[in-house]
């Protein structure tokens, strides 16, 4: 029996997209090569449905760029590339689960042993009090400002550096999380965080709320990959195992 010929207004209303969309993708790659009538209509089937269900579940896990890059390279049978990209999506991941903890760390550095909150002089305070009050050398601070931690300002007609309560504070804290050994980066992000959000106990809380977020965008990203798994199975790319036998099989 010939499989069931499908118009694209059909599997285009599958999805509730619109036919145009469907053609964008036939065009891209993105869905599996449609033959013509003789008249120039495309001739689709069953295995575009499923196709586009799986892009469809993939764009939820990965997003569209990386399920465009992925679906087009199994659709000219490119494997090695399809899970290159992959790969590359699920390490994007783990650095940014990383970057997390990490700044938590930081954090939980900063909540446990926050720095001793010494008060700015009206005018501010120059470089060398800062330097006395943080217990670090003029140059570091100089250091840490080239790196864009730290923001003084300027005294008007010397030019002198003067910071105030929240520089100084700042300054703390970069002393604090640079002897716990946190690279730059991460302070950079500390910071980042504290002088948007506020208080750390706030920034600490909402670090951990994104990364309950990042654990969801993980299990749709390995949902969305398990739902592609199976139709690289359905399509010969994948198997359970070389020759056909189950993986790790005695």
């Amino acid at each position: 029996m010939t499989e069931r010929r499908l118009r694209v207004v059909d599997v285009a209303a599958t999805v509730g997209i619109s036919a145009q969309q469907v053609r964008n993708y036939l065009d891209e790659g993105v869905l599996p090569p449609a033959d013509r009538t003789p008249s120039g209509y495309r001739v689709l089937t069953a295995a575009h449905v499923r196709a586009l269900a799986v892009l469809r579940r993939m764009a939820e896990g990965h997003g569209w760029a990386r399920t465009r890059e992925v679906m087009a390279a199994v659709h000219r049978r490119d494997l090695a590339a399809a899970l290159t990209a992959l790969d590359a999506g699920h390490a994007e991941l783990d650095r940014e689960r990383t970057e997390i903890r990490r700044v938590l760390g930081a954090f939980q550095t900063v909540v446990v042993s926050p720095p001793v909150v010494v008060p700015a002089p009206r005018r501010g305070a120059r470089i060398g009090e800062v330097a006395d009050l943080v217990g670090v050398r003029t140059s570091q601070l100089r250091l840490w400002e080239e790196r864009g931690l730290l923001r003084p300002a300027r005294e008007a007609g010397t030019t002198y550096r003067l910071y105030d309560a929240a520089e100084l504070r700042a300054a703390q804290v970069v002393a604090l999380l640079r002897r716990g050994g946190y690279p730059f980066e991460i302070v950079a992000a500390v910071l980042d965080e504290m002088r948007t959000t506020g208080r750390p106990q706030r920034v600490h809380a909402e670090l951990a709320r994104r990364e309950q977020e990042l654990h969801r965008r993980s299990l749709r990203r390995l949902r969305a990959s398990a739902t592609l798994y199976d139709y690289l199975a359905e399509i010969g790319l994948a198997g359970p195992g070389p020759s056909g036998a189950a993986a790790d099989e005695p």
